[in-house]
């Protein structure tokens, strides 16, 4: 991992903005190239910016697209970049939502500003930030069941994943839910930190199988209608 990482915000409300501007790009493992009020500006933006982004932080409630609308778009122009996702919102639909997309973590908006760099920091290095919450919807997701609806359009049978997860990734993700740090949880069976990385890398692939196409038909659907 080579410092400065290339960072892009995409944020619409200019005071958590211009807190997050202010804050991360003062930090010598960030350089900020690309700050953007919507998806659609990102994605206007992007071919003048300095250095082609490896991070983005993306708010999802947006002006326009939604920030999950926004990840195949912005994963089309740079397929190698991360996508964090940052909201108010905390309810499983919406984390199920952003994980499918692509999105490599999910976090919200009163994260305090160190830990959120922590995130990112975690997300550079292989990482995938998974809270308590999120790994019980992620095994809800597996098992079959639906603590929540659909979103409108898209069937049920569409968003539950082909893929069963594997006994250790199974074991990985009831750790994250009991609470376990990931350090305990590679302690616990004997493997090491970047393995316990590496396996909730595989559960979120899992979670996103056939779903990114679809995301981009409803996304272009929506922008050429």
């Amino acid at each position: 991992m080579q410092f400065p990482l290339a960072l892009a915000i995409i944020e619409d409300q200019a005071a958590i903005r211009e807190t997050l501007h202010e804050y991360l790009c003062a930090q010598p493992e960030f350089r900020c190239v690309l700050i953007s009020e919507s998806v659609e500006a990102f994605l206007w933006d992007l071919p003048a910016a300095p250095a082609p982004p490896q991070l983005i932080l993306s708010d999802i409630g947006l002006p326009g697209l939604t920030g999950i609308e926004g990840i195949p778009l912005i994963q089309a122009q740079l397929p190698d970049a991360q996508v964090l996702m940052l909201s108010v919102y905390a309810d499983a639909e919406r984390v199920f939502e952003a994980l499918r997309a692509g999105a490599v973590g999910y976090l919200l908006k009163n994260t305090p500003l160190a830990q959120l760099k922590e995130h990112l920091l975690q997300v550079a290095a292989g990482g995938s930030p998974m809270s308590p919450g999120v790994a019980r919807f992620v095994v809800q997701a597996f098992l079959g069941q639906s603590p929540q609806p659909a979103p409108a359009g898209i069937p049920l049978a569409n968003l539950l994943p082909e893929e069963p997860l594997t006994a250790r990734e199974l074991e990985i993700v009831r750790g994250i839910e009991d609470g376990l740090s990931y350090k305990l949880i590679a302690e616990r069976h004997y493997i090491s930190l970047d393995t316990v990385r590496s396996h909730i890398r595989n559960v979120y692939r899992k979670l996103q199988v056939n779903s990114k196409a679809e995301l981009m038909a409803q996304t272009l659907k929506r922008q050429r209608g």
